[in-house]
């Protein structure tokens, strides 16, 4: 079992902080910290964040979030072993051929350690801001997958779909074992599909207001059914029972998602709040060590 710390980069917006939280949970055994996306916050928006009772995003448009992958190299200049993961990067949002340059970039520059977890977006308006049709999103979320995995994959590269074409095309450097992991986000059956046919991993958001275990079901027939072995698809999910102030054992609530075929848990960072020097290296003695291996 791994372990991974959730909402790291507008937790920690600021470079001390950054470079505080990664630091320490580098040092507990943590493998992964998470950073998350919005390229810009409306005033008024009608669209319903999925992921909270209101609807509505947590704080407000004045709340720090730096670009994830630019966090993520500040992170990973400071740090030697722990992963770095966006949770996730809106991909509709994004050119796919420079996304895919500046992933490959820092997959290289930090010896193979990112992982790029990918959402449909499901608000409208920052769609709008920034010109990209809000529909067919999800098809074309799987359009940039395939291309930026091309590029990825060769040199003299082409590829033509409906969103993006290019042919004999080459993006160096490429990552270091040959591609990026990516992982789906969402809390629907569209997503969990999606990760079963074309995903290295599945991580539906550990605030959605659904029960997300039949969504893994979904996630290993849609694997079956696209001719993959299940079990390359890492499944990554919350684990309420393992926070410190969840008043119950946790290492039993690990083991029982070890049961249930999940192989990561990501902990929102509030949990060690506020004493992060106390609470990360005692949960890392208390917990990560008892599942190390």
């Amino acid at each position: 079992m791994k372990f991974a710390l959730h909402f790291a980069n507008n937790t920690f917006p600021d470079p001390q902080g950054a470079q505080r939280l990664a630091r320490l949970a580098e040092d507990a055994g943590f493998d992964s910290i998470f950073a998350v996306e919005h390229v810009v916050w409306p005033t008024d928006y009608g669209s319903t964040y999925p992921y909270a009772p209101t609807g509505r995003l947590p704080g407000n448009p004045a709340t720090r979030m730096p670009d994830p992958l630019i966090w993520m190299a500040y992170v990973a200049g400071v740090t030697t072993r722990l992963r770095l993961m966006t949770a996730v990067v809106i991909l509709p949002l994004h050119n796919p051929l420079v996304l895919a340059k500046t992933v490959a970039t820092l997959d290289y520059m930090s010896g193979g350690r990112i992982e790029l977890g990918i959402g449909v977006g499901w608000l409208k308006e920052e769609f709008a801001a920034l010109g990209v049709p809000f529909e067919k999103r999800g098809a074309r979320a799987d359009e940039y997958v395939a291309a930026m995995r091309t590029l990825w994959a060769r040199d003299d590269a082409s590829f033509d779909g409906a969103f993006v074409s290019f042919s004999g095309m080459s993006c160096n450097p490429k990552p270091v074992r040959g591609h990026v992991p990516i992982v789906i986000g969402g809390h629907s059956e569209a997503a969990a599909r999606r990760a079963g046919r074309l995903g290295d991993g599945f991580f539906p958001s550990i605030g959605s207001q659904v029960d997300i275990m039949p969504l893994l079901d979904v996630v290993r027939r849609s694997a079956e059914a696209a001719g993959r072995d299940p079990a390359s698809v890492e499944l990554i999910t919350g684990c309420p029972g393992a926070l410190p102030q969840s008043g119950v054992d946790p290492r039993a609530a690990v083991e029982e998602r070890i049961a249930r075929g999940i192989g990561r848990v990501a902990l929102p960072i509030s949990a060690f709040m506020p004493d992060l020097e106390d609470s990360l290296p005692r949960f890392g003695e208390t917990v990560i060590r008892q599942f190390a291996g």
